[in-house]
């Protein structure tokens, strides 16, 4: 079992004949995901070639969900063109969309990830590294060498933070990675993912990676502490940043006390979360979890 992506799912690469898009479906093929097609319109009724695959270009989500029964999109497309791109894929239907792009605007995040809401799209991202089901199939730029299936599932804020926790667990798996994004707005929420998470029989324990800025981790924490059963491990990063700046993610401002590492890691343990001061830390506590200890 798995959250969000399947086997089964049927992927498209908006933006693949882009230099991101060519390397990053190459790894996706690469690692077993169904990939049935590029969307291009300047480049419709071509073929791309990756090794052994033979990928066809289509003009339009629609033209290309038509041809395959595409179910998932993932997006390597710029930031001033991101945003109809999403909403392409909503109107033609897709039930997912990864946007892989970074640097969109705000107000075009807000409007196309209300948009795609709207009509039953879910959006992961945008700014994000996308999601792993290993041994299943993979949508973004997670890498794919550094774990296994297993009983953990993953959600995250960092890219970066989710590749180190992934090769730290790597002898334990996961059942699927979700990376979600740093920016002030985002489609998926960890909230989301806990509850997919929580109905997924396959995920034994749960981990959860914020960083400062904003509210959702102790919007997350109450939501554990009333609807999540599974063990929860979490890491907040950001615990020596200066308050007043924005770090690496654009939703990563301090202000106050509002937001910070240390407030976030308060609210997690008050809902029975045990959080990790370091990354190591944390996976320390998962094996623990998983063996029974306290």
């Amino acid at each position: 079992m798995a959250i969000y992506l399947t086997q089964e799912s049927k992927v498209l690469v908006q933006g693949m004949t882009g230099g991101e898009g060519m390397k990053h479906t190459r790894r996706m093929l690469a690692v077993g995901t169904h990939v049935v097609g590029g969307v291009n319109p300047r480049k419709a009724g071509r073929t791309v070639d990756f090794d052994d695959t033979t990928v066809p270009v289509f003009g339009s989500v629609h033209e290309a969900m038509d041809a395959t029964g595409a179910d998932v999109s993932v997006l390597f497309v710029p930031p001033a063109f991101a945003g109809a791109a999403v909403m392409e894929a909503a109107d033609a239907g897709i039930g997912l969309a990864v946007v892989i792009t970074e640097g969109i605007p705000v107000h075009d995040a807000v409007a196309f990830t209300a948009y795609a809401r709207a009509r039953g799209t879910r959006i992961i991202g945008p700014n994000c590294p996308g999601l792993i089901t290993p041994g299943q199939s993979n949508a973004g730029i997670i890498p794919a060498d550094i774990t296994k299936p297993g009983p953990i599932g993953l959600v995250s804020k960092s890219g970066t933070l989710t590749y180190q926790l992934m090769h730290e667990l790597r002898d334990l798996g996961f059942s699927t990675c979700v990376g979600i994004g740093g920016d002030p707005v985002v489609g998926t929420t960890h909230i989301d993912c806990l509850a997919a998470f929580e109905d997924d029989p396959n995920t034994e324990i749960i981990v959860l990676i914020g960083e400062i800025g904003g509210d959702a981790e102790e919007r997350a924490a109450a939501y554990v502490r009333e609807h999540v059963t599974k063990p929860v491990v979490g890491y907040v990063a950001g615990f020596t940043a200066p308050e007043g700046r924005t770090m690496g993610h654009a939703g990563a401002i301090v202000s106050g006390s509002s937001g910070t590492a240390r407030a976030k890691q308060e609210a997690l343990e008050a809902a029975g979360v045990r959080v990790g001061n370091t990354p190591t830390e944390t996976a320390r506590l998962v094996l623990a979890a998983l063996e029974g200890g306290a």
